[in-house]
């Protein structure tokens, strides 16, 4: 993974501009994990991915602030892409059908995926004092306007829409409060 694009605000952190990427706010801290219980990023060979740790780590890292990276064996073409993000829920199974409206597809009774990347829920009491560690979650799109359209006609509460020199993004308010963004790539798109 590498530094994808640093702005004023955020820097992208990635192994591909195109696929799953980590994006870090500039903001006031401390923060709280809130729902975040960890990211989970696809390799190919998991032995050959933790000798590249430091001493001592095995198959996740702390990065602060209740952020927790983890690395899982998974058949890929690109290492280092996105294969799941764990969120903590009192309601497991009522989370993930809350999640299926937002465009997710139903992938175990806890748990919801796009494409190949997962969302999984396990029970627990999320950290909710003080600000989250978690902004949103991001789900690339062909159509930001067609899904913003959908999430209308649905009833699903659009909280903003921001139309960017590379992007077209739509936020919505999800389920407990997580929100949810359906961003579009513009053609002008050009990150390394």
């Amino acid at each position: 993974m590498h530094v994808i694009d640093e702005q004023e605000s955020f820097t992208l952190v990635g192994a591909d501009a195109r696929r799953g990427k980590l994006t870090f706010f500039d903001a006031e801290g401390p923060r709280n994990p809130g729902v975040l219980r960890h990211v989970a990023l696809r390799v190919s060979d998991l032995a050959a991915a933790r000798a590249l740790l430091p001493p001592g780590e095995q198959a996740a890292l702390e990065l602060g602030e209740g952020i927790v990276v983890r690395l899982v064996e998974r058949e890929t073409d690109v290492d280092y892409d996105l294969d799941h993000v764990a969120l903590v829920t009192s309601d497991p199974e009522a989370t993930a059908s809350a999640f299926e409206p937002y465009g997710f597809s139903r992938s175990a009774p806890d748990a919801v995926a796009v494409s190949d990347a997962r969302l999984v829920f396990e029970r627990g009491e999320p950290d909710l004092e003080g600000p989250p560690v978690l902004n949103h979650l991001g789900l690339r799109v062909d159509d930001a306007e067609q899904h913003r359209c959908e999430a209308q006609a649905r009833g699903l509460e659009i909280e903003s829409v921001v139309d960017a020199p590379n992007t077209y993004a739509v936020f919505l308010t999800g389920p407990d409060g997580i929100r949810v963004e359906y961003v579009e790539h513009k053609p002008t798109f050009a990150l390394a």
